[in-house]
């Protein structure tokens, strides 16, 4: 039986945020920036920072889930960031292993589904089997969806969804005129998943990083200076109310 408690939570979230509960965000999507920066400013080295932000993680997720939203996407690895010094790599898959495996009780309490967007290519045996397991504990669960993009890139993702498209038509079992929007979109990771609503970037920077090119084609976008390790539940805050105050009228021209 689906959660249906997603509108009951979103009329108390308008409610707090003093917005439409219409206009809360039914899909955010965060790209998580400034671990290292936030430790290195801080005299500090950088693992410390990606700890700092992996607990910051379960926060914002949670206060997610008691908000109503129904996806939050997180960036957490590109593919391109297999470039860093490999301490420094070494040291996110372990963190990576122990987070997965120690959020599960709480993925369960708050009927919370995990999924993995990007390849398990390079990453570590024990990343694939303790994702894979948390993925499949979680499976059933009809609450919100946190989408984990880890080992991540959007160019990647659309490449092997025209491979895939293309060899369905070489089969037979689809030909060239069904290939539209959707059917692009069904062969995403994020395959029956709204698009973003909100994408939110931490530490300023003002790119989108091979993140979900083309689910983001619509989505409002919310920067903020703070690092992520900084970033909380008033900050969430003032993203959905100043996405709450924006008009999205993708394309259209806005009623007179």
């Amino acid at each position: 039986m689906a959660d249906k408690s997603f509108e009951e939570k979103r009329i108390r979230a308008g409610d707090m945020l003093g917005i439409d509960p219409q206009s809360v965000p039914r899909h955010i999507a965060i790209i998580m920036d400034g671990n290292g920066r936030w430790a290195q400013e801080q005299g500090k080295q950088r693992f410390y920072g990606h700890s700092k932000g992996g607990a910051i993680v379960e926060k914002i997720a949670l206060y997610c889930v008691e908000l109503g939203i129904e996806y939050l996407t997180l960036y957490s690895f590109s593919m391109q960031n297999w470039k860093r010094p490999p301490e420094e790599i070494e040291f996110l898959m372990g963190l990576y292993s122990l987070y997965l495996e120690g959020i599960r009780d709480t993925l369960m309490e708050h009927n919370v589904r995990l999924s993995h967007l990007g390849t398990i290519e390079r990453l570590p045996q024990k990343v694939v089997d303790t994702m894979g397991e948390t993925i499949d504990l979680t499976s059933s669960n009809d609450g919100m969806t946190l989408g984990l993009a880890l080992n991540y890139g959007a160019r990647t993702e659309i490449t092997e969804a025209v491979r895939t498209i293309a060899k369905e038509c070489v089969d037979g079992k689809i030909s060239a005129d069904d290939i539209d929007h959707d059917c692009i979109s069904d062969h995403l990771y994020t395959s029956g998943w709204p698009d973003p609503d909100l994408l939110i970037r931490t530490s300023g920077e003002l790119r989108v990083s091979n993140f979900l090119l083309w689910q983001i084609s619509y989505s409002e976008f919310y920067v903020t200076e703070k690092y992520w390790p900084d970033f909380d539940k008033n900050d969430l805050d003032e993203a959905i109310k100043v996405y709450a105050r924006r008009s999205r009228r993708i394309g259209d021209v806005k009623p007179s």
